[in-house]
């Protein structure tokens, strides 16, 4: 059985005992996280909701909180001696989904 939720704009097809990489949550590693805005669950008998499915929830276990790898931006103008270096680490949330309710 796996779902799809949406959390932090974007979709994740997530599956129980997986782990999944969401944007940023303000949660403490070690801390349980509901997600309600459950938009499919497919297995058996599929569901697709209306936007979402009512009462449908997928639970999960923060583990850890984190940044990804560095994203490295260089633009420059030839011939004008100017440049612009820039980097950015996005931030995450690794979470271990414990089970999907719907």
């Amino acid at each position: 059985m796996y779902a799809i939720i949406e959390t932090g704009g974007k979709q994740y097809k997530v599956e129980a005992g997986k782990a999944v990489f969401v944007e940023k949550l303000n949660v403490e590693a070690g801390d349980k996280v509901t997600f309600d805005q459950v938009v499919f669950v497919g297995g058996d008998a599929a569901k697709i909701g209306t936007p979402t499915i009512d009462g449908a929830t997928v639970t999960g276990t923060v583990e850890k909180q984190g940044k990804e790898k560095k994203v490295v931006t260089f633009k420059y103008k030839p011939k004008k001696h100017q440049h612009t270096k820039q980097g950015h680490r996005q931030p995450y949330t690794k979470v271990v989904i414990d089970a999907i309710n719907a």
